[in-house]
């Protein structure tokens, strides 16, 4: 910054000196060509002034503000940067998937395959269980119910023979029969040692 103004002043004074060497050979021609020509010089000098204070303020004012633009376009590029790189490794990864999506629909397809054989294997079995249980207790309540018919038959049986043997028992015996059965029984009894 001190270079800049001592730059500034001494191409000030420059000019200042130019301005009064151009006014004093203006004064020694005295005429109107030479006021014209020291006119034209004075206009020149006067832009020269005018381009030096734009160019200064330019200088002066306009690197910080690009410099701000530039460091705000390279942050937008380097956060562009860095989203695009984010994207590509989301799109990388959806790829990924999607390509392993087969393979995983593949796969539960045949994990679900195996399951529901392996279900089917189970409720095999468990049918084939319970239909033996099933038969075992079936067949142990016909045994059951078997038995209690025989036992019911032998009663009626008995009942039956009991019955006909009283039937035929009061036929046979008679009277006289009785008196026989009596004193064969007695005689015996007689015959017995004691």
């Amino acid at each position: 910054m001190t270079r800049n103004r001592s730059s500034f002043f001494a191409v000030s004074i420059l000019f200042v000196l130019l301005f009064a060497v151009v006014g004093a050979n203006a004064a020694e021609e005295g005429g109107n060509a030479a006021t014209e020509r020291a006119t034209e010089i004075f206009k020149w000098i006067n832009f020269a002034i005018v381009a030096g204070v734009i160019v200064w303020v330019f200088g002066k004012k306009l690197p910080p503000v690009f410099r701000k633009k530039a460091e705000a376009i390279s942050s937008a590029i380097a956060n562009a940067t860095s989203a695009r790189a984010a994207a590509d490794a989301q799109l990388r990864e959806a790829e990924t998937s999607l390509a392993n999506l087969q393979k995983e629909v593949a796969e539960l397809r045949a994990f679900a395959e195996r399951e529901s054989a392996a279900e089917v294997e189970r409720l095999r079995a468990a049918t084939e269980t319970d239909t033996q249980k099933i038969a075992a207790a079936a067949k142990a309540e016909i045994e059951a119910a078997e038995r209690s018919a025989r036992l019911e038959l032998k009663a009626l049986a008995a009942n039956l023979a009991v019955d006909g043997a009283e039937t035929l028992l009061a036929k046979q015996l008679t009277p006289k029969a009785q008196e026989s059965l009596i004193s064969n029984f007695v005689k015996s009894l007689e015959r017995r040692p004691n």
